[in-house]
């Protein structure tokens, strides 16, 4: 008989997390976004590129940067199929042309839209509504997936309520216009490290979307480091974001950021040898509960495992081969 493999195994109808990298990188530039795709490729898709439309379009000109952001999505230039865009606000005159030229341009191969300043669920179902017409009419047969930026006191509100719609993958949190929107009750020094972390208010917002993205299965990502010269940083700021929050993504605004957050979102090497060694005993002993190492690992420890190797894989870590033999399998029925 076959042995189950870890998905098969160990979630039945329980649904897995969607499988982004954890890193996204943000860019409005066409030659920066070159550089990001150049990056890419030497690095692995181990982050994800977002093309900007909200701040990259100069005024007056948004339809053509939209243009000139599907064509380089459609490019060959896009080796992974793991370019996305994020469009204008809904308040924002251009956010249906965005969305219209992305769709029926690059609609087959764009990897995410991005809605930034959502104020409710209202408004993301009124976007995901769109999407769906503007897919169909263009002829586009999958489900595009989309990321919500939670960054008003009103989408925190709504954070359960936007984590739970269907086509949603992820929550981005972002903490500049979170902190903007309070009317200066928040200090600004709370934009930034550590403030970001340490003020309760921006503190309760980071848990309750963590919190609502990891209970309706999708991700959670965390907003940008304004440290752009500093990697040691970076690495903080993303590894705060990881371990104290739960954050399982982080976005990027220069090249300088990508190698430390990528990095301090992978696991442990010493975890990743463990949770390989668990399942690969799991797996001989068909899934029942096991003794490794003088301790007692069941299904939840399993999943958990499973977890980390899959976070180590999307990062680009170094695998155990019984590790690699999980991917290849993965690979082939995909």
């Amino acid at each position: 008989m076959t042995a189950l493999h870890p998905r098969a195994a160990l979630y039945g109808t329980e649904r897995p997390l969607p499988a982004l990298p954890p890193c996204v990188h943000y860019a409005g530039n066409e030659r920066h976004l070159a550089k990001a795709l150049r990056l890419q490729v030497e690095m692995g898709p181990v982050f994800d590129i977002g093309c900007d439309c909200e701040d990259g379009a100069p005024v007056g000109e948004e339809r053509a940067h939209a243009k000139a952001m599907a064509a380089l999505i459609a490019g060959t230039g896009n080796a992974f199929d793991r370019v996305g865009a994020r469009i204008h606000d809904l308040t924002h005159h251009a956010w249906r042309a965005d969305l219209d030229i992305l769709v029926r341009d690059a609609g087959t191969r764009i990897a995410f839209l991005t809605l930034p300043k959502a104020e409710s669920v209202a408004d993301v179902e009124r976007f995901l509504r769109a999407v769906r017409k503007e897919a169909l009419r263009a002829g586009v047969n999958r489900s595009i997936p989309v990321s919500v930026m939670i960054e008003t006191p009103g989408a925190v509100h709504d954070a359960w309520a936007i984590a739970a719609l269907p086509g949603v993958v992820s929550l981005d949190f972002g903490t500049l216009d979170f902190v903007s929107a309070h009317h200066g009750a928040i200090p600004a020094a709370a934009m930034q490290s550590p403030g970001q972390f340490d003020h309760p208010l921006v503190r309760r917002a980071k848990c309750e979307v963590a919190a609502a993205a990891l209970a309706h299965a999708i991700v959670p990502a965390h907003g940008v480091s304004l440290a752009l010269d500093d990697p040691d940083a970076v690495h903080a700021d993303a590894q705060r974001a990881r371990t104290e929050f739960g954050f399982l993504r982080m976005w990027s605004i220069h090249p300088s950021q990508l190698e430390p957050i990528v990095r301090a979102f992978r696991p442990d090497p010493a975890e990743v040898e463990t949770a390989a060694a668990v399942l690969a005993e799991a797996q001989g002993a068909d899934w029942g509960p096991i003794r490794h190492d003088d301790k007692l690992y069941d299904r939840a420890s399993y999943r958990y495992c499973w977890e980390v190797l899959q976070r180590a894989h999307r990062a680009g870590a170094t695998l155990p081969a019984v590790a690699q033999a999980f991917f290849a399998v993965e690979e082939q029925t995909h």
